[in-house]
């Protein structure tokens, strides 16, 4: 009896299992379908498979272990999907390995993940996610990698994933992740490696990471990291992989480095402030891959052996103030030879002196990019060179080498940047430099090259860029050269000794922008052709022998901003096409140019044209100081006088009393007075495929600005009427409907000078079914307030194209013309205007640098309406946007100010809301407040105290010091007052800020000064 009750038992347990298991089933079963309701687009057709027909264990993408029908694996990576990641996910107790990356997985990332308390692998990379990372991941004790990188992640890592003693990998850069490198990494005695790069986590070096022994790997990068390295990282002997690059890193590289790091892989430190010595124990690294210590401040010699490192794949030394002056100081490229694998050489802008040596042929012929330039070498160009045949860069500019151009460099068909000017290069250009088809960019300008321009260049189908000035070319310009079609960038043949006329065929150069051909020996006249360049942005013809009249096919070139005739033989009168392009410069000079100089467009500035040396003209502007013009009675004007008026008034007479008798007949028959036409503006009919070719299908070339929102592009729109900016709406992303929407809403009916102009109706077109928006505006040639405040050192290299420092007056004048567009936007519209996103790259300069007002795509009108009124968090930029607005509290006129005041504050010092300095409370508004007014010298931007020191100088010199020191005084004055205006702007409370009227009205009072 008692065997049967235990057999009973036996059988309802049996039962019983099945049951359980079916329940654990469906938890996974339904927690699977809700993850694939929280996707919204799936285009490989992944969880479309997810259905009843067929066990969710065999399901795409999720792996069930082997004992239990459980899911242990959901692997959806790579599989393009949008959407957010169900909460349920949390359900699948037995998941060890979630694998999501390479998708568009948004919101944030479920704290329900924290529930796996099996998982051991998260790997969410190239997503979307956003928010904070959940604290609740601390409870995944057997997590062992965890990929959260290239996301929007924000915040400060959780200090309690301290927890995840087992973690080996972590991974978290691309987001944006703050509060400095996390000290609960120590604590992770497991972690392989750590990459962290591209973030805003700020601070120090923590020492405590000395304690994680078994580390490879660790990248900070691009982190605002600053302060020195910690001595005791380098006792972390395990380490392949060191990366800093980009911080603000300070200090001496330890002489025993590579002692300690024998295992070094990769040492990337560039972009940082290391200052000292390279130490030479590098050369006891014998895996090293990469060596990247450019951008820094490290000087003597580089004495490193690098005969035992078959791997180098790129060094990176430039920019730095490298150098010995020792004769044998570049003989470590000898050492370099058993590199075999090395791709990139970059060891330009130092103080290396002396010979390159031969050995420099023998190097790997892997070497694709080699760079020399600036530096001060000298001697003949090794020919061995030309046995690097996968080159693709060579730039050995600004340095002191002479002799010929080895003509070996034909054989190097993969170069496509070829830089050698500022050298003392001399014989003839090289014949063998037509067998490189593949060349975009070719300079040898500033060397002492002589004959002709070899007919071969024609060969070069790839170049974009061609720059033979300042040598001692002679000859015509070879007729082949303008069948290089490619040429789109840059052609100057400048300050040669080049004869003959201009050849027609320069019309063929249709794409090109810049044509100098300055100071040469050319005759004739100038080409009808001309025209046909229509890209033509700056043309140089000055100092030559042209001669004729100015081609009337020149009024085509709609996108021309620098012109220079001057120094030539031009005769007849200045074309009244000139005024109507979109110049910035123009010199006429020492022509013999005569009758009326004209009044309008660039001719009503006397600063940017020139016209002297020219003794027949007359009129024009006042400051010009011309002779008036005669008028005198010819007897042409006399048979005007006596046959033509009295005609013409007979004319007059008997169409006004036909027009009379009209009017009487139509106001009989009481007609049905016809409707009013509607206003037809320019470009109306605007279409996508005249957008598409005239901005060469949206070209990087054509583009001048991008944003969140949209992106702005520079062309010529048929019919031709000069260079416009359109700005094509990023439809994908959220918002850019709201922006089109609003800017199309505040342009449509205010105008003001200082605003923007609008030339199209705002309107969307519908392109193959696709919703393309864009909107047409005036171009602004001289670009925005961004650029001035803060040129790139591209720019500073280049001062022709880049824009030069403002001057006191003219950040005056520009500060007035913003002031005067907000009082219009505040106070004069019909329905007030907020803009809402005041910045300096909002603020574009057209020809005469007067400022306009632009990207209306925040702007809101007064008064609010209730959703726009509730409307909480920020709006605007960070650093300009005022501090109520993160608060929640409502847009108004006040918060327009306060941007203003910023924006000011930034043109009296230079510095940006978001400089690196301004952290622990400091801001720009405290930092001039600390200062004013009697230290404001001490930060103001250092191109204001120019007047200060060229005071000094005039002194010095025996100018009188009273009329000097009284000029500074004024200076110091206005600097003062602007300073004054910007911090009351800027005052946090809206209620302490001054108001438009009154920034106006002393904006003027301070420009009377100036």
């Amino acid at each position: 009896m008692a065997y049967l009750s235990l057999f009973f038992y036996a059988i309802v347990l049996i039962l019983l299992i099945p049951a359980t298991t079916l329940a654990k089933n469906n938890t996974d079963h339904l927690a699977l379908l809700a993850i694939k309701s929280g996707i919204t687009h799936d285009p490989q057709h992944v969880v479309g498979t997810w259905n009843t027909s067929i066990h969710f264990c065999k399901w795409e993408g999720v792996t069930c272990g082997r004992r239990h029908p459980r899911v242990t694996t959901l692997d959806l990576g790579s599989r393009g999907i949008v959407g957010s990641l169900s909460p349920h996910i949390g359900n699948l107790s037995f998941l060890r390995v979630i694998r999501l990356e390479n998708n568009t997985f948004k919101s944030v990332i479920p704290p329900q993940i924290g529930n796996l308390f099996r998982l051991q692998k998260l790997i969410l990379i190239n997503n979307s996610f956003e928010g904070e990372v959940p604290a609740s991941l601390s409870n995944c004790t057997r997590l062992n990698v965890l990929g959260l990188s290239r996301n929007k992640l924000v915040g400060k890592l959780p200090q309690k994933l301290g927890s995840l003693v087992n973690l080996e990998i972590i991974t978290v850069h691309s987001n944006g992740f703050t509060g400095g490198i996390p000290s609960f990494l120590a604590n992770l005695t497991s972690l392989v490696a750590i990459s962290a790069a591209d973030n805003h986590l700020g601070g120090t070096i923590p020492h405590g990471l000395n304690q994680l022994h078994n580390l490879q790997e660790i990248g900070f990068a691009n982190n605002q990291l600053y302060g020195t390295i910690p001595p005791s990282l380098y006792n972390l002997s395990s380490l392949r992989v060191i990366s800093f690059t980009d911080n603000k890193i300070s200090g001496d590289l330890p002489l025993n480095l590579g002692l300690k790091l024998h295992n070094l892989e990769f040492f990337q430190f560039s972009g940082n402030k290391l200052t000292g010595n390279i130490p030479f124990s590098f050369s006891n690294c014998s895996n090293l891959v990469e060596l990247s210590l450019a951008e820094n401040g490290l000087t003597g010699k580089v004495d490193i052996n690098f005969s035992k490192m078959p791997n180098l794949w790129y060094l990176a030394l430039f920019d730095n103030i490298l150098g010995s002056s020792e004769p044998d100081e570049m003989k470590f490229i000898d050492s370099m030879i058993n590199c075999s694998k090395l791709e990139m050489l970059s060891v330009h802008i130092n103080r290396f002196t002396g010979v390159l040596p031969s050995s420099i042929g023998n190097l790997s012929t892997q070497l694709t990019s080699l760079a020399f330039g600036r530096n001060n070498l000298y001697g003949p160009l090794p020919s061995g060179i030309g046995n690097l045949v996968k080159l693709e860069r060579l730039s050995v500019l600004q340095n002191q080498f002479n002799g010929v151009i080895p003509n070996e460099l034909g054989n190097l068909r993969n170069l496509k940047l070829l830089y050698l000017h500022y050298n003392n290069f001399t014989g003839n250009v090289p014949y063998s430099i037509g067998n490189l088809s593949l060349l975009t960019v070719l300079n040898l300008s500033k060397n002492r090259l002589k004959g002709y321009i070899p007919l071969i260049l024609n060969n070069c189908r790839s170049l974009l860029s061609l720059d033979l000035s300042k040598n001692n070319l002679t000859g015509p310009i070879p007729v082949e050269l303008f069948q290089l079609s490619s040429l789109s960038i840059t052609l100057n043949l400048s300050r040669n000794h080049l004869v003959g006329p201009l050849p027609q065929e320069i019309g063929k150069l249709k794409s090109l922008t810049k044509f100098d051909l300055s100071q040469n020996d050319l005759v004739g006249e100038i080409p009808n052709t001309i025209g046909s360049c229509v890209s033509l942005e700056s043309l140089l013809l000055d100092d030559n022998l042209f001669q004729g009249q100015i081609p009337p096919t020149m009024s085509a070139l709609k996108g021309i901003i620098i012109l220079n005739l001057s120094s030539n033989n031009f005769s007849g009168e200045i074309p009244r096409f000139l005024s109507q392009l979109n110049l910035s410069s123009l010199d006429l000079s020492f022509n013999d140019l005569e009758g009326e100089v004209p009044l309008e467009g660039i001719f009503r500035n006397g600063s940017l044209f020139k016209v002297n040396g020219n003794d027949k003209l007359c009129g024009g502007p006042p400051e010009l100081r011309l002779q008036k013009c005669r008028k005198t009675g010819s007897r042409k004007s006399r048979v005007i006088f006596l046959v033509v008026i009295p005609l013409c008034t007979l004319l007059v007479g008997t169409m006004v009393f036909m027009s009379f008798l009209i009017y009487r007949r139509r106001r009989k028959t009481r007609a049905q007075p016809p409707a009013e036409a509607s206003h037809v503006q320019p470009f109306t009919r605007v279409t996508y495929g005249s957008m598409l070719k005239a901005t060469n299908e949206f070209s990087q070339q054509n583009l001048i600005g991008t944003g969140t929102f949209s992106e702005v592009y520079k062309c010529i729109l048929e019919p031709d009427d000069g260079m416009v900016a359109i700005k094509v709406l990023k439809l994908e992303n959220r918002g850019a409907l709201k922006s089109f929407t609003a800017e199309c809403e505040a342009l449509k009916n205010i105008r003001h000078r200082n605003l923007v102009k609008i030339i199209t109706s705002c309107s969307s077109i519908d392109y193959q079914g696709n919703d393309f928006r864009a909107i047409v505006y005036e171009f602004m040639p001289k670009g925005n307030l961004e650029r001035w405040l803060h040129p790139s050192s591209e720019h500073e290299m280049d001062a022709e194209s880049g824009p030069q420092r403002l001057s006191l007056h003219q950040r005056v004048t520009i500060a007035t013309d913003v002031a005067q567009a907000i009082h219009y936007l505040h106070q004069d519209c019909e329905v007030p205007v907020i803009h809402c996103d005041l910045k300096p790259s909002n603020i574009l300069l057209d020809s005469e640098m007067v400022a306009r007002i632009g990207d209306f795509g925040l702007a809101k009108f007064l008064p609010l309406k209730p959703r726009e009124s509730s409307t909480v968090g920020l709006r605007g930029t960070i650093g300009y946007a005022a501090p109520e607005y993160g608060l929640g509290s409502e847009m108004t006129k006040e918060g327009d100010i306060y941007s203003f005041g910023i924006l000011l504050l930034e043109m009296i010092t230079g510095k940006r809301p978001t400089d690196d300095m301004f952290q622990e409370g400091l801001n720009l508004h405290g930092y001039v407040k600390m200062a004013f007014p009697d230290r404001l010298k001490e930060i103001v931007e250092s191109g204001l105290l120019l007047v200060r020191e060229e005071a000094d100088q005039n002194i010095n010199y025996g100018y009188n010091e009273n009329i000097e020191g009284r000029r500074w005084k004024k200076i110091e004055k206005c600097i003062v007052s602007l300073a004054r205006i910007g911090l009351t702007c800027s005052m946090e409370s809206p209620t302490e800020r001054m108001n438009t009227t009154k920034v106006v009205h002393e904006l003027q009072n301070i420009s009377g000064i100036v």
